[in-house]
């Protein structure tokens, strides 16, 4: 995790440990840079300290800062063996476990695409609510069936059964030969624009600007789990947030003591646990129907503890990277987290 624990105003040399600690969890495919590739006056994490948050970045398993391990490497297939159910399991409550320690405090939550599936699965089991304050979940992503990007959708397609390796690679990694060979042939099929990958995979943003996208494109994309993209594969076609598939009933019965794979009912989610819901118009990853699907399964959730942003012309990287995103949703989130 990376820290900032002062904004530009400064405390004089003397911090200040009441500070309210706010943690920020990337997507799949990039790592924490992501946040901080605006301007201090745009990029969300330097906008929440100045504005007197002790904030903490987190960076998933297998992106660049975080590829230690205390037994394996990088290089051996094991060291891939794993999807999002081991960031909901294991990762975010130990970060959680970390920053409750270091703080003393409960915490606030930023998830973007990813960031808000584990968040999501993890508090439908009842995991981090005890260390929790408010979530606020941008580009929510839960329920991927309505998804109109048309490489995601070829990508949902390919990623079938087993296949926890491509080419027998178990890294995906963006950058290395067999995915590179992998998104050529998605590439050949139409509707897929591979001259602008980007936006063929998170819809037509609307406020991004040149330089930031050249800073972006620099520092990402970075490695996940071939086994993790097969996961969120299974979410797209199956249209329900379930565990990993094994693909056999046999081995479902191994791992899980059951013929199909365990549902996170999300519909478990504590009423009252204050949420902050965002979401774009033309976001071609979090379609603005599976959102609905998700805003349908907290429909008891108390009032006042809901909350929900639309913006039309938003696509998926805009939450993150939009030129005008303080203007468009970090002062209403910052409103909400004061408000909690």
């Amino acid at each position: 995790m990376q820290r900032i624990q002062e904004g530009r105003s400064g405390g004089g040399g003397v911090l200040d440990k009441n500070k309210q600690p706010v943690l920020l969890q990337h997507g799949v495919l990039v790592d924490g840079i992501t946040w901080v590739v605006n301007t201090p006056e745009q990029a969300l994490p330097f906008i929440l300290a100045d504005s007197g948050f002790d904030v903490w970045i987190a960076n998933t398993r297998g992106t660049r800062f975080s590829r230690s391990h205390l037994t394996l490497n990088a290089t051996q297939p094991e060291y891939w063996n794993w999807s999002w159910d081991e960031l909901v399991e294991y990762d975010l409550p130990a970060t959680f476990d970390f920053l409750s320690r270091e703080t003393g405090q409960k915490i606030h939550y930023v998830g973007h695409s990813m960031g808000t599936l584990i968040a999501l699965a993890s508090f439908s089991e009842g995991k981090l609510v005890d260390k929790l304050k408010s979530a606020a979940l941008l580009s929510p992503v839960a329920y991927l069936s309505h998804m109109t990007t048309a490489i995601g959708v070829l990508a949902a397609k390919a990623f079938v059964g087993e296949m926890t390796t491509l080419m027998g690679v178990a890294e995906f990694n963006p950058k290395g030969e067999a995915v590179a060979k992998f998104l050529h042939s998605l590439c050949k099929n139409p509707g897929v624009d591979c001259y602008d990958l980007m936006s063929s995979f998170t819809g037509k943003n609307c406020c991004l600007n040149v330089s930031t996208v050249d800073l972006f494109l620099k520092n990402e994309p970075q490695s996940t789990s071939t086994k993790n993209m097969v996961h969120l594969a299974q979410t797209a076609r199956k249209g329900l947030v379930s565990k990993y598939d094994y693909g056999r009933e046999e081995l479902n019965m191994e791992h899980y003591g059951q013929r199909k794979p365990p549902i996170y009912n999300l519909s478990n989610i504590p009423r009252d646990l204050p949420l902050f819901l965002s979401y774009g118009g033309r976001d071609a990853l979090s379609d603005v129907g599976d959102v609905e699907l998700l805003l349908d399964s907290l429909k008891f959730h108390d009032g006042e503890d809901l909350t929900t942003l639309f913006l039309k012309d938003y696509a998926h990287a805009d939450f993150i990277m939009g030129v005008n995103a303080k203007e468009m949703v970090y002062n209403a989130l910052i409103a909400f987290f004061r408000r909690h």
